[in-house]
């Protein structure tokens, strides 16, 4: 699969798109096509290491960046699922908030933990999900 993988701080021209292995999900995981993604903040101060005290204080990666694939929010389908995953099923559409993995074609993502996400989709129910995966809020509840 094809992801822009960072592996120095600078600018964008350091984004390196390199063919690397396809994720394989883990038990807990789901395997996400990924449709959409978009640069925000969080990816540009990963990118250029900035803040300088968030390489200090351990956030960012002293020398070298602690992410090597950005992309804090994607949009995507379900390819597969592990074992112990029974919310989500291939096909479904997902989005989600992550760490790291949407500048790339696929990515595996946990189910059941990660940051803080908005469930929703215009004007549809509003919330805070502890899930890094979430099914859009309009999608039919025996999906």
């Amino acid at each position: 699969m094809k992801a822009f993988v960072l592996r120095s701080y600078g600018s964008p021209d350091v984004l390196d798109l390199t063919d690397i292995d396809k994720p394989v999900p883990g038990d807990d995981e789901v395997l996400v096509r990924v449709r959409a993604t978009s640069v925000n903040p969080y990816d540009w101060h990963n990118l250029r290491g900035e803040p300088c005290i968030g390489r200090l204080m351990g956030g960012l990666g002293l020398r070298n960046p602690k992410l090597s694939i950005l992309g804090a929010d994607m949009a995507g389908q379900v390819e597969a699922v592990g074992k112990d995953v029974t919310e989500f099923r291939p096909g479904d559409e997902v989005f989600a908030m992550l760490e790291q993995g949407g500048f790339a074609e696929y990515g595996d993502h946990p189910v059941g933990t990660g940051p803080a996400m908005t469930l929703g989709s215009g004007g549809g129910r509003r919330g805070h999900d502890r899930r890094s995966c979430a099914r859009p809020a309009r999608a039919s509840p025996d999906r």
